[in-house]
């Protein structure tokens, strides 16, 4: 799935909603984390506090009806990119650190880590080690082919 150019401004309007929400109002709120519900039917996109309490929601009109097995995973690199793109918004809000902002699928299920804002830092979920193994090997194949 690519990303539009309506669906880019559809999630950061989402994105933003939720910064509302969470603005500056003297001092922490102690929510730990955001949960973001994707639904590939409907194309529901929401957010929920740790209580479950609803924060706001959208329809990304791209993932109504997508049928692909890899909807979740490609979701998540474009929430990725989104959170990033704005991170200003969404690593200033007014949450007690750290707070990570969760996909998660129709029934709960946490399905990605997106990004986690501390202190010091904030961290773009993700498998940060992709092909890690494969580059060990070849270095590890290169050295012992050095020796011989």
């Amino acid at each position: 799935m690519t990303e539009t150019e309506q669906t880019q401004q559809q999630i950061e309007r989402f994105l933003k909603k939720i910064a509302q929400k969470f603005t500056a109002g003297g001092c922490d709120m102690p929510m730990t984390d955001i949960h973001l519900r994707a639904s590939q039917d409907s194309g529901d996109l929401m957010a929920f506090d740790d209580s479950d309490n609803e924060i706001t929601r959208c329809v990304v009109s791209q993932w109504i009806d997508d049928k692909s097995d890899n909807f979740y995973p490609e979701a998540a690199v474009i929430l990725r990119q989104e959170l990033n793109r704005i991170k200003e918004v969404t690593e200033n809000l007014s949450i007690m650190k750290p707070y990570s902002f969760l996909l998660e699928d129709d029934d709960k299920n946490n399905v990605a880590e997106l990004y986690l804002v501390d202190d010091d830092m904030a961290i773009l979920g993700g498998d940060l080690m992709q092909g890690l193994d494969e580059e060990l090997d070849s270095f590890l194949e290169d050295i012992l082919n050095q020796e011989k």
